[in-house]
């Protein structure tokens, strides 16, 4: 799936320094073999600059969670259940998916959008999973010498700015060499095949219909005639026959037959992102059009409410959300999109009582966390902003959402040295150590801090120097 970016990525080594970025420290890596640690470290790199510097990475807690909890419930069911995973959404309404190193799985939100049911979008992360426990992207950079891993990691990083600087775009569409590099990275059939058996494994033991991958897959192989030399990304990325599609379906003949309902969660998270794109006058006419399809779908008339909401309609968008709660099962979906209408019309209290009543319901929802600190930090609760975002770091240290709302509460409060603590610990998530270490600074020099505190910040501050001269030292040798 990485197969074009780092086609264009590598051909960009000789024209384009990228000491600008924090490269990933890959240890004794042998010439012939990139370890599980040199994998993950690359791909906790990659992830760093598509999160905070890609402007198509989708920043959607609920959408986000969604996908994670599809993710998840297969990786702890797949071949290698004790690999670290983390699934996040690109905002591309092209037809892709793609693994990165270290078990770090893109989906497009075409993507999402184009599966009929949630088997079929289930199988295609087990399809990626499969290519992570596989360790297939470990076996084709392998056959690489240390400095080309080393090169490979640079320009990931650098074809993330590309995506935002049209200088260094053209830069990499004017490079010669891509062709040659694109054949050796690409995934080969092999791999594809044996993706393909374990995927489809994976599908079954994670209660999903197994027909979803050859179904999907068949479609998106239709799908390409129409498409004649601009097929869909996937397709240039994996490559798909007629006899992968054939063993694929023998395989599904001898498995047991499963009818799968789709959960709520997969038709909510859909019809937001439809809801979500393009004008908000189309959007709201689509969701009506989807709404006279299936008057009775929760999902349509979350998804009409939605656009509404979007359009500015705050009245409209109420209505036909009491409309479709009375009579849907409890989502937190609703209760949301039922706060952020109250914050809209200015009216914190409301939001904070309808997402304090969501959490109860649902105590393990992140997104409701993220909606619950945010409508205290506007509603003027920011101390109850505090302790409910103390309380879920307990379990969730490296969580930046987290580490920026505290910050925003902390400076609600006026407590100036808390505030820039907490600002540190998000620049640190972000990958950049020279950020974190320069808030930590203004955090120590603030003067607000009680002793306790200051100690905290000046060990924190200690730590985070070291660790940078560290990454220097490891980048020079």
């Amino acid at each position: 799936m990485m197969r074009r970016p780092l086609a264009l990525l590598l051909s960009l080594a000789l024209a384009f320094p990228v000491h600008a970025y924090d490269l990933p420290d890959l240890g004794d890596v042998a010439a012939t073999e990139l370890s599980p640690a040199a994998e993950r470290r690359i791909g906790e790199q990659i992830i760093s600059q598509i999160r905070w510097r890609d402007a198509s990475y989708l920043d959607d807690p609920e959408v986000e969670e969604y996908v994670n909890r599809i993710g998840h419930k297969l990786a702890a069911v797949s071949n290698n259940p004790g690999l670290e995973f983390d699934f996040f959404v690109v905002s591309d309404s092209t037809l892709n998916a793609f693994a990165l190193p270290g078990g770090y799985i893109g989906v497009h939100t075409g993507l999402l959008l184009a599966a009929q049911t949630e088997s079929e979008f289930a199988s295609v992360l087990g399809h990626e999973i499969a290519h992570v426990t596989q360790r297939h992207i470990a076996q084709i950079v392998g056959k690489q010498s240390q400095s080309a891993m080393l090169m490979m990691a640079s320009l990931l990083v650098a074809v993330l700015a590309a995506r935002s600087n049209s200088d260094v775009s053209q830069a990499a569409i004017a490079a010669g060499q891509a062709g040659a590099i694109q054949s050796q990275l690409g995934y080969t059939r092999s791999f594809e095949r044996e993706a393909d058996r374990v995927g489809l494994e994976t599908l079954e033991n994670a209660g999903f219909d197994v027909r979803g991958m050859p179904g999907f897959f068949e479609r998106l192989q239709r799908a390409t005639r129409m498409y004649e030399n601009n097929a869909p990304a996937y397709l240039r990325t994996h490559p798909l026959t007629t006899e992968r599609i054939a063993d694929m379906e023998n395989r599904v003949n001898s498995m047991r037959y499963r009818q799968v309902v789709d959960s709520p969660d997969f038709n909510f998270s859909r019809a937001k992102l439809r809801a979500n794109a393009g004008l908000a006058t189309d959007a709201v006419r689509d969701m009506e059009s989807q709404l006279a399809q299936a008057p009775a779908d929760p999902a349509a008339g979350y998804g009409l409410a939605r656009a509404l909401f979007r359009a500015g309609r705050l009245d409209e968008a109420a209505q036909r959300l009491d409309a479709v709660r009375a009579k849907a099962p409890p989502s937190p979906w609703i209760e949301t999109l039922r706060a952020e209408i109250a914050l809209a019309r200015k009216d914190g209290a409301t939001a904070i009582k309808v997402l304090e009543a969501a959490m109860r319901s649902f105590p393990s929802n992140h997104a409701l966390v993220y909606a619950l600190a945010n409508a205290r930090i506007l509603g003027g609760q920011p101390q109850a902003a505090v302790e409910g975002i103390r309380r879920a770091l307990d379990s969730r240290q490296s969580d930046p959402r987290l580490w920026q709302l505290l910050s925003r509460a902390y400076a609600d409060l006026g407590k100036v040295t808390a505030q820039h603590r907490a600002q540190a610990e998000v620049y640190r998530l972000r990958g950049s150590l020279p950020a974190a270490i320069e808030q930590l600074e203004i955090a120590s020099r603030a003067g607000d801090g009680d002793f306790y505190e200051l100690s905290a910040v000046d060990a924190r501050l200690r730590e985070l120097k070291q660790r940078l001269i560290e990454e220097r030292r490891d980048r020079k040798d």
